[in-house]
């Protein structure tokens, strides 16, 4: 079986690889993936883009990998997307028109229930299994959309056994955009507020051969490195992190943490008129769902937000020392139990389906 893939983010990849491991020996991967999966068309380092304006300078680039991936999709068997709509929607519909009968999946469904409701009705015409991984995404589709389990329960077997660590954790992203704006202002909270604490700064592993000095500047020299996400959050005793995947992680793992995020001003500006949410954590909208909320816009969270001028030093220890950490963890445990189970099991299933 020849499966036609297209991942472009790193948290995607991480949720294929383990999707793989629940799939035949036999099942060879084409197309966008991590290079640790096999042979790709191109590797998801080329996709990482930040905001519009980094979108915008890599536009024919975006053509050229979709023209491609539709050569492609004529030799695969099946074809499976994971999240990034942008690019995903508009390949999909070309693929459906050229080859109506070949089965796509859609896994990691775009954020309908934030912004451009109306891509709900699009998606449900053009693939044809969709997998949500969130229980209150299915509602805003007619009939395709199955709650299938969060990936990340695939691999954050156990909850903290205690709101107590050891070191304060930081997490300033994975792209060197976000880098650049975010980790000076940890390197002023860390030496200012946290001298004789344990620092540790949590890398990326796509920059596991990198030179740090390089993509993080000034003060990274003064952090313990750890490219292992999931063990740091398990060890420390607090974490300040940069929006993304890593702050739902923290919250099902159960470390107290603060969500820390700045992007481009006219940026951020057009985004908040554009996404009609609270939040941007994803433990803070997932938490107003598992209180009865509208996700995302209800009056209930499980950690603070600071966002853009708000992003400082000062406002950051603040939010640390007024944090009920026993709280958290009370609440953070209800959040496991609300997504329940992991995701690959079923969509592994899926991709057998009429194959086997």
């Amino acid at each position: 079986m020849k499966l036609l893939v297209s991942a472009l983010e790193p948290s995607s990849n991480e949720h294929l690889k383990i999707l793989v491991k629940e799939l035949p020996p036999e099942v060879e991967l084409i197309g966008i993936f991590d290079e640790s999966l096999g042979k790709p068309l191109y590797s998801p380092k080329e996709f990482s883009v930040m905001m519009f304006f980094d979108v915008l300078k890599k536009i024919f680039f975006f053509m050229k990998a979709q023209k491609q991936m539709l050569e492609l999709a004529e030799q695969a068997d099946k074809i499976l997307f994971l999240d990034s709509s942008s690019f995903h929607i508009p390949l999909g519909k070309k693929i459906k028109k050229k080859f109506p009968h070949k089965e796509m999946i859609y896994y990691i469904l775009p954020q309908v229930w934030a912004w451009k409701s109306w891509r709900a009705k699009e998606i449900e015409a053009t693939f044809d299994r969709l997998g949500a991984i969130l229980p209150f995404e299915v509602k805003y589709y007619k009939n395709k959309a199955q709650y299938v389990g969060h990936p990340l329960m695939d691999t954050i077997k156990h909850f903290r056994h205690s709101v107590y660590g050891d070191g304060i954790i930081f997490m300033p992203g994975s792209r060197k955009s976000e880098i650049k704006r975010i980790f000076p202002v940890f390197v002023e909270l860390a030496q200012k507020f946290f001298p004789n604490k344990k620092k540790i700064l949590v890398v990326p592993k796509i920059f596991s051969n990198a030179n740090l000095k390089e993509i993080y500047g000034k003060g990274v020299e003064n952090f313990e490195i750890s490219f292992d996400t999931h063990k740091s959050l398990y060890m420390g005793e607090f974490a300040f992190i940069c929006s993304g995947t890593a702050t739902l992680e923290a919250a099902l793992i159960g470390i107290p943490f603060v969500l820390g995020y700045k992007a481009r001003n006219i940026e951020f500006q057009i985004l908040k008129k554009m996404v009609k949410v609270k939040y941007i954590g994803l433990a803070n909208i997932f938490f107003n769902a598992l209180n009865g909320e509208e996700a995302g816009r209800g009056e209930k969270k499980l950690h603070p937000e600071l966002l853009q001028d708000a992003l400082n030093a000062e406002s950051l220890f603040e939010a640390y020392c007024k944090m009920d950490k026993q709280e958290f963890f009370t609440q953070a445990s209800r959040l496991r139990e609300y997504l329940g189970h992991g995701s690959a099991k079923t969509i592994a299933l899926w991709l057998e389906d009429d194959v086997y």
